[in-house]
């Protein structure tokens, strides 16, 4: 494990280059991997750890829409592809990656299959950290690992694909073989990872709530809804208010903060842009900074978590979801985006 300097701060990562590929087969020549669940991080995973050479299996519900769609990926049952407690029987390393709701309700069947010497793998803290409210509390005498890709499953696949790698954290919650750490990397290697960070349990599902509450997700939107409306109120069109809040920002400003940070990006933009985002940049923060303060304290105190259990454990919670997400759909901005999006060049010709 390497030492890097990020921002003045030095932290543990584990590149490509100090554990390969070749380092990572060997390590995991003689296990198993069964990934459970073939929703969100399942395809990416799984499919990265077959075509890097790992002896993987899938675990999934038969007669489901996530059953076909491994079948249309390659999984072949009875060989590759196997109902949820006979891939867990045949693994010696458990990738639990099912919905959080999922996961409580087969705990039951995965810790029966957890016989000493297994491992058990997650992509997420949620499990074990808020394990009062889950009742997941794995047996002592396994390892209990997480691998936590920093992007969606598809974006995990997307970017292995294309030769590049999606960055990772990593962490070890439980270390019963003396073989925890070189199994996490392994594994992190194995999934497509660009470089593996180290965090805790805790740490990365605090950090990944608030994230997703947060800039990723909740509050982008909700900035996004904010700036589109103000300018459709002041007589701006649909496409004008569209282009302006989300098209520039997605489509050009965006990769160049991926490419060479912030700064960059502002010294590839107008003086006016320049001294524009200057002046106003502290303000947004002074004003978002008391709700980013809320939403990690609602993390921390477990209230994000119960409201995730309660909601998603009802069994009308895929009705009421798709709901919500039919409003953000029909929205005029989103609706705006579609045409946005149908006119760029590359999907126009």
């Amino acid at each position: 494990m390497a030492k890097m300097n990020f921002g003045g701060v030095e932290e543990n990562v584990v590149t490509r280059e100090e554990f390969p590929l070749a380092k990572a087969q060997e390590t995991l020549k003689d296990e198993t991997i069964a990934v459970l669940g073939y929703g969100v991080q399942g395809p990416g995973q799984s499919l990265n750890l077959r075509d890097n050479g790992f002896n993987v299996i899938v675990g999934q519900r038969k007669n489901s829409k996530s059953w076909d769609k491994a079948v249309a990926d390659g999984w072949v049952p009875g060989e590759t592809l196997f109902e949820l407690e006979e891939a867990c029987e045949k693994a010696t390393i458990i990738q639990y990656l099912l919905s959080d709701a999922g996961q409580i309700s087969l705990w039951p069947t995965v810790k029966k299959h957890l016989t000493p010497g297994k491992a058990l793998y997650f992509s997420h803290g949620f499990a074990v950290t808020y394990k009062e409210r889950t009742g997941i509390i794995p047996p002592e005498d396994v390892d209990v690992i997480l691998v936590a890709p920093k992007g969606s499953g598809t974006s995990l696949r997307r970017m292995f694909l294309e030769g590049r790698g999606l960055n990772s954290s990593f962490a070890i919650f439980q270390d019963a073989t003396g073989k925890a750490k070189d199994r996490v990397v392994a594994l992190g290697i194995g999934v497509g990872s660009g470089y593996l960070f180290e965090t805790t349990f805790k740490r990365e599902v605090y950090s990944d709530l608030t994230g997703e509450r947060g800039t990723l997700m909740g509050a982008i939107q909700g900035i996004f809804a904010a700036q589109y409306e103000v300018l459709r109120k002041n007589g701006h069109t649909p496409s004008e208010a569209f282009n302006e809040t989300v098209e520039e920002l997605t489509q050009s400003l965006m990769p160049l903060v991926a490419e060479n940070g912030m700064d960059w990006m502002y010294a590839n933009c107008s003086t006016t842009a320049q001294r524009g985002a200057l002046d106003w940049w502290k303000k947004f923060r002074d004003a978002t900074q008391p709700v980013f303060e809320e939403l990690y304290s609602e993390v921390a105190a477990g209230n994000e978590a119960q409201r995730s259990i309660d909601s998603n454990s009802k069994s009308d919670y895929r009705v009421k979801l798709e709901a919500e997400l039919k409003e953000l759909h029909d929205s005029e901005m989103w609706k705006a985006g579609a045409t946005v999006r149908q006119l760029r060049p590359e999907n126009n010709g």
